[in-house]
Order: C-alpha cells, then sequence, then structure tokens
C-alpha cells in the first residue's frame, strides 16, 4: 500500500485535481528511499517507487496540478514498534542538525509544498535533520 495507494488515490481524484485552481498533490515519501536504509528492502523499494511517481506524475498533470514528495526520517512517533525516542535522540546527535523530526515538521513541509512552492513541481523535499547528506 506504500506505492499502490498514492497511485489509487490520485488515479480517482485526478478529475477534480485538474478542474480546480493551484491544485497540489504531496505524497509521503521516506528517505529510505535515497539511502537505500529502513525497516525492509519492500519498504525502501515501495518509498522509491513514490519518489519516482511523484516526478512521472509531475509530467503527466503539468500545469493544472503541482506534484510533491515530502520524505521525512526518524519521525518521533510511535509507528515504528520497539523504537524509543532515546535511539532516536542518539541517531539525531550524529546528524548535522541534531535534532529529532517530529510529525509537526512533516506537517509544515507538506504546508510549505502547498503554500510557498507554487512555481514548483516534481521534487522530494527531506525532511531528515540532513540525514541525505
Amino acid at each position: 500500500m506504500n506505492l499502490r495507494g498514492p497511485f489509487a488515490a490520485i488515479r480517482a481524484f485526478r478529475p477534480l485535481l485538474e478542474r480546480g485552481e493551484g491544485a497540489a498533490i504531496v505524497n509521503i515519501s521516506s528517505i529510505a528511499a535515497r539511502t537505500g536504509l529502513g525497516s525492509s528492502l519492500a519498504y525502501l523499494a515501495a518509498k522509491a517507487g513514490v519518489d519516482a511517481l511523484t516526478i512521472a506524475l509531475a509530467k503527466v498533470l503539468t500545469p493544472k496540478v503541482r506534484v510533491f514528495s515530502v520524505s521525512p526520517a526518524g519521525v518521533d512517533t510511535g509507528f515504528v514498534p520497539g523504537r524509543t525516542r532515546e535511539q532516536l535522540q542518539r541517531t539525531a546527535e550524529r546528524l548535522p542538525l541534531a535534532h529529532v523530526t517530529t510529525p509537526d515538521d512533516v506537517a509544515r513541509a507538506v504546508v510549505a509544498c502547498i503554500v510557498s512552492l507554487t512555481s514548483s513541481t516534481g521534487i522530494v523535499v527531506p525532511v531528515d535533520e540532513g540525514r541525505h547528506l
């Protein structure tokens, strides 16, 4: 569902999106797509597919719809069983920004894509505290 879900939703909503003004799609990917490090090979491959889908859709849906992918890493949630805040903090200390990514960090990136990046499409926006460097 990490790839098929976004594809199916976008296909279903395409006519509505194309009728609107300033329409934007923001897919949620993962930095695992870029680094090759993640919870499973299937997960990172699916998220890489989301990034490829983002770029392809940006070409197909232009000029009516802008398409983005927000690519977080290590978000401080209870989503990953057994992962503690302390583990996230230890990892964050080794990253350029030395900060644990929060759900609000991801949400702000989504809002920025929709509201502020009005002259952009087909881009992957890392929200990873510099992990991709």
